[in-house]
């Protein structure tokens, strides 16, 4: 193929001057074109539209006219290479074409006729996606004259919504790349156009959750189904990246020619995500996927959600609402597909209701101050309407139902650093879907499973291996006990992710950044706390990251948190150590995402792990702790909050311990919490039960009723639920026994709920992971008027638990249930 630059390289010294010499490359996605002012011994425009790996060449004297009835004149010149639609500088004098050329005008072209044949017939017509030019345009040749060695042909614009009464063209003086004027390139200037303050980031990725935040430091949008696309705007100049640095600025390049006209040449970075919408709003992945192999469709948006810099200025560490705001201003005039990404504050519950209901996929919450780290650091959580998320494919079966094609999809991801089977997608796939896979995988079929063990073949199928490279997205109905997906379906390629970053998405779990080491205690030890030269060792347990605030009003930090719970161990532990334990665990602070956990992670330590039949006859494994040391390492690892089991592991079917919550409706006064602390005490006296009373650390109060580990959880949640019956009954205008809002308007909520097999309750000293490093404290009956139920915090608990126990006989009074 060089012989078509045969004349261009003929023509030039390629040791004086700087154009690129002359070589074809293989055509790429998007057939791109460029105009080139270039003033050499006649001022022109060159316009060159690549064709066949080279630029087909025409001279245009007066340049490209908006105006349908300017006629002009454009001289095809030999082929130039595709690399010449960069060069922007001097030619020397001398050489052929010696002058300054500037980058007037690029963007793609789409030719509606045969362009062989048109450049045969002499007919050629096409449609500039450019900076400058836009629209429907015409080559057509000129009858030369006899001995005329040139090849004349006519520049003619089409009428189209892009028709002007003027050429259009003379406003624009400067380089569309460097914003340089011909004076300024020949004498060398710099480009003059802000630059970004980074050419890449890693992007902010959320955190899948089951149970949403409170409060109006949460933003909630929707969450979209496409290709997550960082765009890098600088001068004229756009690039779209995805996640794993991929380059998809030709494959998406209505977006990324809307984007430089709306920018007009200021320097910013936006992230959002790159969608096929349909005619009601919603996004469609398998639509987008159709698209990148014929793109076609009009409804190609890029939502936006970010600003990461502008004019130069790195708007990472702004706040979120900062940065939407300044986004939100900047598209109110944008093209229609550049869409910015509404948010409401707080309302997750709702947001996610609506969404689910609309058929998306999902909601995103962002705090609302938080800065974009490019991290997955808890500042930005999502949950799912159903579950999907991307598998690797390392093989696919073929049934012998079926001749040829894919039968089913082997799925794997990566646990740490080892690949691991997760199961197949047998659904989903269409006959283009197949063909496609089939394809891709002629080049990279293996001989054996990339991990061990591998699955063994169904009966009558045949299994192939394939290296995992390739990424696809599956949506399912839930993980088994081996955990195998169940009833996956196929959605379609993933090609903007890196397959190495693919893991099993889990929802409420996370790692402390530390590191939990558990050290050998002492035989015998006079104090919980001790501190060596390299670390802080805390009843056996190495404390990472000590100075971590945990609270900040007050400030308290990860250490003053660890030694309040080696202080309160003593009092503490009678009530929680063997009971199943539920937790909550803030590892960045209270400030930051908190989330619940009710089974053990990979590497727990200093808990004891038991497995226990569930309600649908499986088992799953739990934890409790023992001793001081369990306490210590569940804290080191960030939990703060401990809810307990009514029963010990001992006795597991067999309840101790009642609790009762008094969960009053919003703005009741104080003293008629009160008053129902004294009719529940009433009413559980009338029974022979004594009880006792601690704050909740939060709105209301519980009561505590211990028994002998005797009667079934069924006998027990029943006679619960009766006592909160008998309150309702007897006072119908003040409480209720159900669990519904709508029913506590102006009463009280005895939830009695959590005397159930499986619920739990906040345990007596445990933190609360709220503003105030409340604590859920015992106190003694007659400080129930002088003590609120958030009255107690961390430093007043300490105070107390030097002073005689509260709940003093607790478990002497342990009686039957009559």
């Amino acid at each position: 193929m060089r012989s078509k630059l045969n004349q261009y390289n003929q023509k030039r010294n390629f040791t004086r001057t700087l154009e690129p010499e002359g070589i074809t490359e293989m055509p790429q996605e998007g057939l791109r074109f460029v105009v080139q002012h270039h003033l050499a011994r006649r001022d022109h425009y060159d316009l060159r539209l690549e064709w066949d790996g080279a630029m087909l060449s025409w001279a245009v004297p007066k340049g490209p006219s908006y105006n349908t009835w300017d006629k002009r004149l454009a001289v095809q010149v030999e082929d130039h290479p595709l690399e010449y639609r960069h060069f922007e500088g001097t030619i020397p004098k001398g050489e052929y074409g010696g002058g300054v050329v500037m980058l007037w005008d690029e963007g793609f072209w789409e030719p509606y006729v045969d362009v062989d044949g048109g450049l045969h017939e002499g007919m050629l017509k096409f449609v500039l996606k450019g900076r400058r030019l836009k629209g429907r345009w015409a080559l057509v040749r000129m009858k030369g004259k006899a001995g005329d060695k040139k090849d004349n042909w006519l520049l003619l614009k089409e009428k189209d919504d892009y028709v002007q009464t003027a050429d259009g063209i003379s406003q624009f003086t400067t380089s569309i790349r460097t914003g340089r004027t011909m004076t300024e390139i020949e004498e060398g200037e710099e480009e003059k156009f802000t630059r970004n303050p980074f050419s890449s980031t890693e992007v902010q990725l959320a955190k899948l959750v089951r149970h949403l935040p409170e409060g109006e430091g949460w933003l909630y949008e929707l969450k979209y189904d496409g290709y997550r696309i960082v765009a890098y705007l600088e001068g004229h100049r756009v690039r779209l990246m995805t996640r794993n640095g991929h380059d998809y600025t030709e494959r998406f390049q209505d977006v990324a020619s809307s984007l430089a006209d709306w920018a007009e040449g200021r320097a910013m970075i936006l992230d959002g995500e790159m969608a096929i919408t349909d005619p009601e709003g919603k996004t469609d992945f398998q639509a987008l996927q159709n698209y990148l192999k014929n793109p076609r469709t009009k409804n190609l948006t890029y939502i936006l959600f970010d600003l990461l810099a502008l004019d130069g200025a790195d708007l990472r560490g702004h706040p979120l609402i900062h940065r939407k705001e300044t986004l939100a201003a900047l598209l109110e005039n944008a093209p229609p597909n550049l869409h910015y990404s509404r948010h409401v504050r707080g309302k997750g519950e709702e947001s996610f209701r609506a969404a689910c209901e609309a058929g998306m996929e999902g909601i995103i919450g962002k705090k609302a101050d938080a800065l974009y780290s490019g991290t997955r650091n808890g500042d930005w959580i999502k949950l799912k309407c159903d579950q999907r998320q991307e598998f690797i494919i390392v093989g696919y079966t073929l049934s012998q139902k079926r001749i040829s094609g894919i039968s089913s999809l082997l799925l794997g991801i990566y646990e740490g650093r080892e690949l691991v089977y997760a199961g197949r997608a047998g659904t989903g796939l269409k006959e283009s879907d197949m063909e496609e896979l089939e394809e891709k995988f002629k080049d990279i079929r293996r001989s054996s499973a990339p991990f061990k063990p591998a699955p063994k073949p169904r009966a009558n199928e045949r299994i192939t291996w394939v290296e995992p490279e390739l990424v696809v997205e599956v949506k399912f109905a839930d993980w088994t006990e081996e955990n195998l997906l169940r009833q996956a379906s196929f959605k379609g390629l993933r090609a903007d992710k890196n397959p190495r970053e693919i893991r099993r998405e889990r929802a409420d779990e996370e790692k402390d950044d530390g590191e939990l080491q558990l050290q050998p205690p002492a035989p015998e030890r006079k104090s919980l706390m001790k501190i060596n030269t390299n670390s802080m060792i805390i009843e056996g347990i190495k404390i990472s990251s000590p100075d971590k605030v945990i609270f900040t009003d007050p400030e308290i930090t990860k250490v003053d948190m660890i030694r309040y719970y080696a202080k309160v161990a003593e009092r503490m532990l009678p009530y929680v150590s063997r009971r199943i334990l539920s937790i909550v665990r803030c590892p960045k602070g209270v400030a930051q995402t908190c989330f619940y956990k009710k089974h053990p992670g990979p590497g727990s330590q200093g808990v004891v792990t038991i497995p226990i039949l569930t309600s649908d006859g499986t088992t799953e494994d739990y934890f409790y702790i023992e001793n001081p040391s369990g306490l210590i390492a569940e804290a080191q690892m960030g939990t703060l909050e401990f809810h307990i089991w009514g029963s010990r592991v001992d006795e597991l079917e067999k309840p101790d311990l009642m609790v009762f919550d008094l969960d009053p409706d919003e703005g009741m006064e104080l003293g008629t919490v009160r008053q129902g602390v004294r009719d529940l005490k009433a009413i559980l006296a009338e029974l022979s039960l004594n009880s006792y009373l601690k704050t909740s650390g939060g709105k209301g109060y519980h009561v505590v009723v211990p028994l002998k580990p005797a009667v079934s959880w069924g006998v027990f949640h029943d006679f619960a639920q009766g006592v909160a019956q008998v309150m309702e009954q007897k006072w119908p205008d003040r409480y209720t026994s159900n669990v519904r809002k709508a029913k506590r308007t102006n009463r009280i909520f005895i939830d009695w709920i959590r005397n159930g097999r499986g619920a739990t309750s906040i345990a007596p000293y445990s933190l609360r992971a709220r503003r105030g490093a409340k604590v859920s404290m015992p106190i003694t009956w007659e400080e129930l008027d002088t003590v609120a139920p958030d009255g107690v915090d961390m430093a007043e608990a300490l105070r107390r638990i030097q002073d005689s126990d509260p709940w003093e006989g607790f478990f002497r009074n342990q009686q039957r249930l009559q």
